[in-house]
């Protein structure tokens, strides 16, 4: 009985927690608007706050699972749901963009803290008799999250204040950490040793110069020169790092998995993939409502389409994957996952609500088995000792290129934006950059078409378990 209440109370702790981090990734996208005109800046603009929050996640992922073993699981769990509610006071109380920037990259370390040393309670506390009964509480606030967080955020933009949105994570977040004090103890590892500092400082520190110099390339923040140093600057740091993983035993980011012909087409051909597919929660609002004249509800009413689709995926992936195998859905799926996003360009005003929402959903049903096809396959050539390590980098890339997916996507608007001629945003601005991000999966193509055609079939017919793909962010190693 013990037993079972610790596999229920541990999971929904942890699972609460995941799901205040999944809301908070979704919840502003329909705001965006709103809050331009609150900071008197260009709607286009606050994609700057979005690509801070996914970097604040990438940037600190890797350096979970030392603090976790250095420090205990639990002392850092509290001390990253503090962190997520002090950024998402600091959101609520921002006067301008630049501070509301700084919080939003406040709340992403706390994100990413949150979600890896949460696994990592898992992986300790629960007994193996209920892992697989644990982690799949789990799985609700994946599906979830995307869901709740365009309608909870277009509810509230458009009948209370986008402010209060940020309040939605105070009660949650103390209720965590006071269920966390009572329920879950606090697991020690052998000391881990020393960190990477060195690799820390220059992936972390590359990797925020280039994405954020991206980002202010508008000159909405800070002048374009500024902006442009910046992202060379970064680009030389993330340089440096290439050289000094392949130097050192135990980096911190191990770029030589990129070896691996499976991690190499999960991680690489699904972050060319996911450039694309993280432009559309950014842009699909935003034409929604500056383009088509919709409240923030009524596009968070479209916007959940694509979680909805994504939900109906999961029953259908693992007959698809028998039936194909890994290679040929990877490559056709990303054609048509690649048509579907950029027929969200297509939309006029007129365009039947039905018919949006429809486009909306297959946008998110052929992105979802993409993901499920390349999740499945990560680990199937890592071995088990190299789970962790390979989890750090591909987390770090991926969140990486939903950022630049992000601010390619803002890029292109801004430039059709002015070729037209237009001082707001009209309708006729968006196709230009539906299109641009629509074929990032078609690049994706030429990383896994490398793939044998029998790749991941022993996976994909269910004759091998790898335990290590199910908790693989469970643990995050550091060299």
């Amino acid at each position: 009985m013990l037993l079972a209440l610790k596999a229920f109370i541990v999971p929904v702790i942890v699972a609460c927690a995941m799901f205040m981090e999944a809301v908070d990734a979704n919840v502003i996208v329909t705001a965006l608007p709103e809050m331009a005109r609150t900071f008197g800046h260009d709607p286009v603009t606050l994609k700057v706050a979005v690509t801070s929050y996914v970097l604040g996640l990438g940037v600190f992922i890797p350096v979970c699972g030392w603090f976790a073993d250095r420090f205990g699981a639990r002392t850092i769990f509290r001390v990253a749901i503090g962190i997520f509610i002090a950024g998402s006071l600091l959101c609520a109380a921002s006067t301008s963009l630049f501070t509301f920037t700084l919080a939003r990259f406040v709340q992403g370390v706390g994100g990413a803290m949150m979600v890896p040393v949460g696994r990592i309670i898992i992986f300790r506390v629960v007994e193996r008799s209920e892992y697989i009964r644990a982690m799949n509480y789990l799985s609700v606030p994946a599906m979830l999250g995307p869901a709740a967080g365009p309608l909870l955020g277009g509810f509230i933009t458009t009948y209370l204040h986008w402010r209060l949105i940020f309040f939605i994570n105070i009660p949650i977040g103390i209720l965590g950490i006071w269920l966390t004090n009572r329920h879950i103890r606090n697991t020690h590892e052998p000391h881990p040793g020393p960190l990477d500092w060195t690799g820390f400082t220059l992936s972390a520190g590359g990797a925020s110069l280039f994405m954020l110099g991206l980002s202010f390339l508008d000159g909405g923040l800070v002048p374009v020169r500024t902006a442009v140093w910046m992202a060379v600057s970064g680009a030389l740091l993330l340089a440096l790092y290439v050289g000094y993983a392949y130097r050192v035993p135990r980096p911190l980011l191990d770029l030589r998995f990129f070896r691996v012909p499976t991690f190499q087409a999960s991680v690489l051909g699904g972050s060319l993939f996911r450039i694309g597919l993280g432009a559309v929660p950014f842009l699909l609002p935003l034409v929604l409502q500056e383009g088509h004249g919709m409240s923030a509800f009524e596009s968070g009413l479209i916007t959940c389409a694509s979680a909805f689709g994504g939900m109906f995926m999961r029953t259908l992936a693992s007959t698809v994957l028998r039936r194909f195998g890994f290679r040929n859905t990877l490559i056709y799926n990303a054609v048509l996952s690649g048509v579907a996003i950029a027929a969200c360009g297509l939309f006029f005003p007129g365009t039947p609500t039905w018919l949006i929402w429809a486009v909306v959903l297959l946008g998110g049903f052929f992105p979802a088995l993409q993901f499920t096809s390349l999740n499945s396959m990560t680990y199937a050539e890592i071995d088990s000792r190299d789970v962790g390590r390979a989890t750090s980098l591909g987390s770090v890339v991926q969140q990486m290129s939903l950022g630049l997916g992000v601010t390619v996507a803002g890029i292109v608007l801004q430039i059709t934006r002015t070729l037209n001629g237009h001082a707001t945003l009209a309708w006729s601005d968006f196709w230009p950059a539906f299109v641009a991000v629509g074929l990032c999966p078609f690049a994706s193509i030429l990383v896994t078409r490398r793939l044998a055609r029998n790749a991941g079939d022993d996976i994909a017919r269910g004759r091998r378990v790898d335990t290590g793909a199910t908790d693989a962010s469970a643990k995050p190693e550091q060299g």
